[in-house]
């Protein structure tokens, strides 16, 4: 699997602290699903399987309509590779280990076993809005393949089961957005749709699903969620006194200010 960036990783960091956490997370922006203007599309999508006769008619199809060089090209035994764009939707920062620097190419493609050891100290940053990368798969790379990769290219620490792998689609002017499964293939959705993004794109995202994964979460983490909580519900309540105490004061005046009858 190899890699083109299409914008720098925009590094903005800070040093890990007993209230790292606290600085990004917040109950509101970690546990509540907002509402999206795009249509989540939950109709799962059967693939076709193609023949090798096919499969080389396709390849020629969307080579013909691509505008740049990134082409698919067949190889021997029925497989064939080629690019596809992600764009990094992230709401919240993600972690790396402290005074890291991105990987290089070829320790991206290292085993998953380096990245699972613990982190005693971490660096938070937030992606630029417009990060996007270009990956050179197989037909065969699975979606949870695709995550790790992009995971192991920012030396990204979290958990991958926090983030998922979306298909976008530009219907009638509306938005539609397919939560791909692990196992699905994204080049080959790539090679069914053609070169068209308005038609399809590809976009990785926080994996929402309306109920929170707790699993995915360390203790620190989890610690700290109830501490932003706690400070929460504490801030809600003096407000709501505020807002009362307010009030009461207002009818003070006006019945001290208002003559009787």
């Amino acid at each position: 699997m190899t890699w083109s960036s299409t914008t720098s990783s925009g590094y903005c960091s800070q040093e890990d602290s007993d209230s790292e956490l606290e600085q990004y997370f917040t109950a509101r922006t970690s546990f509540i699903r907002r509402p999206r203007k795009d249509k989540d599309e939950k109709v799962e999508r059967e693939q076709p399987v193609l023949s090798r006769s096919e499969i080389e008619q396709k390849i020629k199809e969307y080579n013909g309509q691509m505008k740049s060089n990134l082409f698919m090209s067949l190889s021997k035994d029925g497989s064939y590779t080629g690019f596809i764009r992600v764009q990094l939707k992230l709401i919240r920062p993600v972690s790396v280990p402290a005074s890291k620097k991105p990987q290089s190419i070829h320790d991206a493609k290292k085993s998953a076993s380096s990245r699972s050891q613990a982190v005693k100290r971490r660096t938070s940053f937030y992606l630029p809005k417009d990060t996007a990368k270009h990956l050179h798969i197989s037909s065969r790379t699975k979606a949870s393949e695709v995550i790790e990769a992009l995971l192991k290219k920012f030396m990204v620490v979290d958990n991958p089961r926090k983030f998922a792998l979306f298909e976008r689609a530009e219907k009638e002017d509306q938005v539609y957005l397919r939560k791909l499964s692990d196992e699905e293939q994204p080049l080959q959705l790539r090679l069914l749709a053609g070169p068209n993004e308005k038609m399809l794109s590809f976009v990785l995202r926080e994996n929402e699903t309306g109920e929170v994964n707790w699993d995915a979460f360390s203790m620190p983490e989890l610690k700290n969620f109830l501490r932003i909580l706690q400070r929460e519900e504490e801030e809600h309540v003096k407000q709501i006194l505020q807002k009362y105490a307010r009030c009461r004061e207002k009818m003070q005046e006006q019945l001290t200010t208002r003559p009787p009858g």
